[in-house]
């Protein structure tokens, strides 16, 4: 991630508050990178504007100005010395014209708000942020309203057991893109790794739970001990301290956010990955399932072809 020299911060016009361009800004000062605002306008953003005019001021007209919105938000950032240029288009559907401008700006990172969402809505897949997991080619960074802590930290989270055909490259990028980060914030890099024993699974799989149950604190122990060395040699070179390597056990839906709780957590940086067909659903399961529960913020990367096998 030391090449982010653009950074697209998708604004929602029908919000009042945006942590998202407070934290880009920030880290357009650390990365010494451009800045764009941008507003994708649809059909449905201005339903809510103007159902919320109507509601506040019933008799008067609707008087729309989102790039004054956006140079409102801009002007500020400037004064601090960041160079921001702001943009706002109508399209349909929204996460089209999203991925479309990421494109066309060749932004280095992504940055979005994210709110809480139905269960409907992440089970059908309809929101903004799932499709933007799946086919965002940049970095993708999921704000909610936490501000970070003066001395944030970073989490890594790694699966040096490669599970669902996850490349083995992309570990390593989920802690380049975590490293630099904290680097750059001037924070601390944890790495954790939640997992489910494989003494316990292939007993359960073969043998059933009677034999899951028969296993001995020691069997747990040397799987815990060879897991631990897999992580200390995947970050070898990232200089993190053994007491910032974090392993789990569980499903990573239900312990990464309790892990990030923890450790107090400021981003929590996964990975997704794409696939073809019908198993394309499955990109980004995991980052999906930990989203919606993730008391911090989190940052979503790909591997370095993802663009080439995301297209819409």
């Amino acid at each position: 991630m030391g090449y982010i020299k653009q950074i697209l911060v998708i604004v929602d016009p029908t919000a009042s508050e945006h942590p998202s361009v407070t934290k880009a800004a920030l880290l357009a000062e650390k990365f010494d990178a451009r800045l764009e605002l941008f507003v994708c306008d649809t059909k449905a953003a201005r339903e809510i504007r103007l159902l919320s005019h109507v509601r506040a001021h019933p008799a008067a007209p609707l008087h729309v100005n989102i790039k004054g919105m956006l140079e409102s938000l801009a002007m500020p950032l400037r004064a601090r010395g960041i160079d921001v240029t702001t943009e706002c288009v109508c399209a349909d559907p929204l996460h089209v014209g999203l991925i479309d401008r990421t494109r066309h700006t060749s932004a280095d990172l992504v940055v979005k708000d994210t709110h809480h969402h139905s269960l409907a809505q992440r089970t059908f897949l309809t929101n903004t942020d799932w499709l933007l997991i799946r086919g965002c080619p940049a970095p993708l960074l999921l704000t909610k309203g936490r501000p970070w802590a003066a001395t944030p930290r970073i989490v890594a989270a790694v699966d040096p057991g490669h599970v669902n055909d996850k490349p083995e490259i992309l570990d390593h990028w989920i802690v380049e893109h975590a490293s630099l980060l904290a680097q750059r914030l001037h924070g601390e890099l944890h790495v954790t790794h939640v997992y489910l024993p494989l003494a316990i699974v292939g007993a359960a799989t073969i043998s059933g739970p009677s034999m899951a149950a028969a296993l001995t604190p020691d069997d747990l122990t040397r799987e815990e001990q060879s897991r631990r060395k897999q992580i200390t040699t995947l970050v070898s070179e990232y200089n993190v301290p053994p007491e910032n390597i974090h392993l789990e056990l569980g499903g990573p839906a239900q312990v990464l956010p309790i892990a990030a709780e923890r450790v107090h957590a400021d981003v929590m940086t996964m990975g997704a990955i794409a696939r073809s067909g019908l198993k394309r659903i499955f990109v980004g399961s995991t980052a999906e399932d930990v989203l919606e529960r993730l008391p911090c913020d989190a940052l979503i990367v790909k591997p370095p072809q993802f663009a080439e096998h995301a297209a819409l």
